[in-house]
């Protein structure tokens, strides 16, 4: 398959229904937040693919750039869950990420 922003947004919202964000007091449009961070990767992911690096390095490039996201979202849920005064158990932060 490849990915258009029409059919990235489909999934994206079957994602969303299943395990939605809590924009809280965000005022973001999220139909609108999402169609831009999935045109500027389907984007990004054009440029990679033309890029002329092998798929190994395409796939590690992917890998790498999916492990800092999970970290920075990692550090901002501990963050949120010490200002509230819980304890942080990062396994089950992680846990979020895997696959059942």
């Amino acid at each position: 398959m490849r990915p258009t922003v029409d059919t990235m947004t489909e999934v994206l919202a079957d994602l969303l229904r299943i395990d939605p964000i809590d924009y809280g007091d965000l005022k973001f449009e999220e139909p609108e937040l999402c169609r831009l961070v999935l045109s500027t990767l389907v984007a990004k992911h054009e440029a990679l693919r033309g890029s002329g690096m092998s798929a190994v390095n395409v796939n590690t490039t992917y890998l790498l750039t999916t492990a800092v996201l999970m970290l920075e979202n990692l550090v901002l849920r501990a963050r949120l869950l010490m200002r509230a005064g819980e304890q942080v158990d990062v396994h089950a932060l992680l846990d979020r990420y895997s696959i059942h």
